[in-house]
């Protein structure tokens, strides 16, 4: 575990509105009454649940890496950070329920639906996606650096949104059992997944206040490691290992997904990610050696196993 993912961790463990209960109800009006101004007990579980589960922290990991590109002070980013992996949560959650990819496995454990039901899920999945832009913009750098705090979470949002990850998710939706092709793959990859991946990096950017030349680097780096990941991911789904990658395999042709090895197939999509992560990692050359970190990131992708 690297610096960044072991504050992530105590960041997110740590927040009050999402602590567990110091007791659990004792009739029905305590279960069904929260305090004002906390989360009901059975939606706090819910997010808990899912957003601590043991995970890679990648999205987080990266926007810290890439303020600390800039800034020494890279904790001041944190809540920004864990904002991200909020909303790469409620992302999978939602992936996860029965009317999309009806999965009964994420990292290792229960999908959040088959705990808790169909309904909290959902519902855990929107709160996760609200305490996100919250814990952003109530964050101390929205007071010392407002304009560069918004840019930010502007950045977030967008690639979040329904012209980033969403589009992406919704021609993945609309697209199962149609004929593979590569224009339509690589939209869905560039969108569900490197949208989500190139976020962290720009908006970490943002935050330390970098110049357009280093905003491109970063949009460069994120598509980059972003495509690469996806690409890993379709070929963990043939080739992986159940008990390592936390979630089942052979789901995507058994759902008639569009994937890179479908089109392209295992030795190009190999050689396709390879090209993605090289670069990523060229990217990288205008920070010099603080780009060091990012780079090597990058280039663990490839070898992932989860």
């Amino acid at each position: 575990m690297n610096q960044y993912q072991a504050a992530v961790e105590e960041y997110l463990s740590s927040m009050a509105l999402l602590a567990p209960a110091l007791r659990e109800p004792t009739t029905e009006a305590d279960a069904e009454t929260p305090a004002e101004g906390s989360i009901p007990q059975p939606l706090r579980s819910a997010m808990r649940y899912s957003l601590l589960l043991p995970g890679k922290r990648l999205r987080p990991v990266l926007l810290l890496a890439a303020y600390h590109l800039i800034k020494e002070d890279w904790r001041e980013a944190l809540p920004f950070a864990c904002a991200l992996e909020m909303i790469h949560t409620y992302s999978l959650i939602h992936d996860d329920l029965p009317a999309l990819d009806d999965d009964k496995l994420r990292r290792g454990q229960p999908t959040n639906h088959l705990v808790y039901g169909e309904n909290m899920a959902i519902l855990a999945g929107d709160g996760l996606l609200n305490l996100a832009y919250e814990t952003m913009l109530a964050a101390p750098l929205c007071e010392k650096d407002p304009k560069n705090a918004l840019r930010a979470a502007r950045e977030i949002a967008c690639r979040a949104g329904v012209r980033g990850m969403i589009a992406g998710q919704t021609l993945d939706v609309k697209l199962e059992g149609s004929q593979p092709d590569r224009e339509h793959v690589r939209y869905i990859h560039l969108h569900k997944t490197a949208d989500l991946i190139t976020a962290p990096v720009v908006a970490g950017l943002m935050l330390a206040g970098a110049t357009e030349e280093q905003l491109e680097a970063g949009r460069k780096y994120g598509r980059g490691i972003g495509l690469a990941f996806q690409i890993v991911d379709d070929l963990l789904d043939i080739q992986g290992d159940v008990h390592k990658l936390g979630k089942e395999t052979g789901m995507d042709a058994q759902r008639g997904k569009m994937t890179w090895p479908a089109v392209c197939g295992v030795e190009q999509s190999r050689r396709d990610a390879l090209d993605a992560v090289t670069q990523a990692v060229h990217a990288m050359q205008i920070f010099g050696s603080k780009g060091d970190f990012l780079a090597e990131l990058a280039q663990k992708s490839l070898v992932r196993s989860n």
